[in-house]
Formats: C-alpha cells, sequence, structure tokens
C-alpha cells in the first residue's frame, strides 16, 4: 500500500550503518492544518541519498509504504520513504488566470445572469 504526504523538512538525520549490509536514514516533516504533525520517516539502503538535494525548512512530499513487525510481543510501525520531490506552490499545478481560461472575472453567476423566464411556458415550476 502506497501512501502520500506534503510538508515542510522539520529535521534531517545523518545516515547510519546500522549493519555491514544495511543503512538507514530518517527525517521528520511537519505538517500544516490546525493541529500541525512531526512525522518521522525512514530511507533504507540506496534510498538514504534521496534526502540530500533537500534542506530543513523547505516543503517536500513524500511518497511512503507503511511497514510493520512484531517483536517479542512489542509491535513496531516504520513509515519507509521510496520517493521525494520538492513539494509547495511551485510544485502544484496552478489553474489559469480567469481571463485566459475564457470566464469572466468572477467565476459566480449572480441573479442578472439568469435568463429571462418566457411568458407563454406552461412549466409548474
Amino acid at each position: 500500500m502506497s501512501f502520500e504526504v506534503e510538508g515542510k523538512l522539520h529535521k534531517k538525520y545523518e545516515t547510519e550503518q546500522k549493519t555491514d549490509s544495511f543503512q538507514a536514514r530518517e527525517f521528520v516533516i511537519e505538517t500544516e492544518g490546525n493541529y500541525p504533525q512531526f512525522v518521522k520517516f525512514q530511507l533504507v539502503q540506496d534510498r538514504c541519498a534521496l534526502l540530500d538535494p533537500f534542506e530543513e525548512g523547505q516543503m517536500i512530499k513524500v511518497h511512503f509504504d507503511l511497514r510493520g513487525r512484531e517483536w517479542n510481543g512489542k509491535y513496531f510501525t516504520n513509515l519507509n520513504a521510496w520517493r521525494l520531490e520538492q513539494g509547495g506552490a511551485n510544485a502544484a499545478p496552478t489553474a489559469p488566470p480567469a481571463a485566459e481560461s475564457g470566464f469572466p472575472d468572477t467565476e459566480f453567476p449572480s441573479a442578472n445572469d439568469e435568463p429571462a423566464s418566457q411568458a407563454d411556458d406552461d412549466l409548474p415550476f
């Protein structure tokens, strides 16, 4: 199962060599909203370098998978990131300005825009 979330890169950590053949790197993003959340993700193996071009404070979009495991009766959950993109206004597609889209400056019609009713209309409404 794949998920994605966008937020501000709050903290990035150095890559840690866990064993001779395994490395991991963690980072934290701050999500926006009424109650901002600080969410920690991890990158593993060759994906650790994906974080290098990003700076703390920058908006990023994280594509990730949920991973869970049990060990000695305890349960652990990891958010494994596998793709990072620049986030924020620069990456979001923008709608064309109203004049270019063929619509007038106001998006919603007013009461004056309603067609005149026909006097010979026999509909009950």
